[in-house]
């Protein structure tokens, strides 16, 4: 019992890296080595300021790779490329990372929402660990749940509880339910 919390924070990386493994990247069309995938995943985690408040995917095709997503810092999307293309057998990268806007009420509907899926809720296991599994991007009010949790029941409450911010237009939940 006492290595719990450590399994569990184990887990949760290997899930945060699962996130990644997206429709466009299972589906290998150029041959693409599952050990380039995971290189790729590893410096895509590895951004100093990546966070709870950005989501990251791509997507290959053979050696070149698609990087998409939302993030709130430049430095966030010119880093990703940058690390990506130091990896060895890397081709062509198109970089489709957006910088969402600055904005004030967006902040305050980040902050929120943070302290409501993580501070009062059974959800808070998804906001430990350097990566979160759960990831909050907000863009001109809306809201949009992005990441992977363990059961249908834990993506029904935080979507059940992101409906609940105030100055809110909209919430779209695009959770992945762990498969077991």
């Amino acid at each position: 019992m006492k290595n719990r919390p450590a399994l569990f924070v184990a887990v949760l990386a290997i899930t945060a890296a699962m996130v990644f493994a997206t429709p466009g990247t299972a589906g290998r069309r150029g041959g693409q080595s599952p050990s380039l995938e995971k290189a790729v995943v590893d410096s895509l985690l590895s951004l100093p300021y990546y966070g709870i408040f950005d989501n990251l995917a791509f997507e290959m095709d053979g050696p070149n790779v698609t990087l998409t997503g939302q993030v709130i810092l430049p430095i966030t999307k010119s880093e990703a490329a940058k690390r990506v293309a130091k990896i060895s057998g890397i081709g062509k990268i198109t970089n489709k990372i957006e910088v969402l806007p600055l904005s004030a009420s967006d902040d305050a509907i980040r902050m929120t929402a943070y302290r409501k899926l993580f501070d009062t809720s059974d959800l808070y296991r998804y906001a430990m660990g350097a990566v979160p599994t759960i990831h909050i991007i907000v863009k001109g009010g809306h809201v949009t749940l992005e990441g992977m949790v363990s059961t249908p029941e834990d993506s029904q409450l935080a979507n059940m509880l992101a409906k609940q911010l105030p100055g809110i237009f909209s919430v779209k939940n695009n959770l992945k339910v762990e498969k077991k």
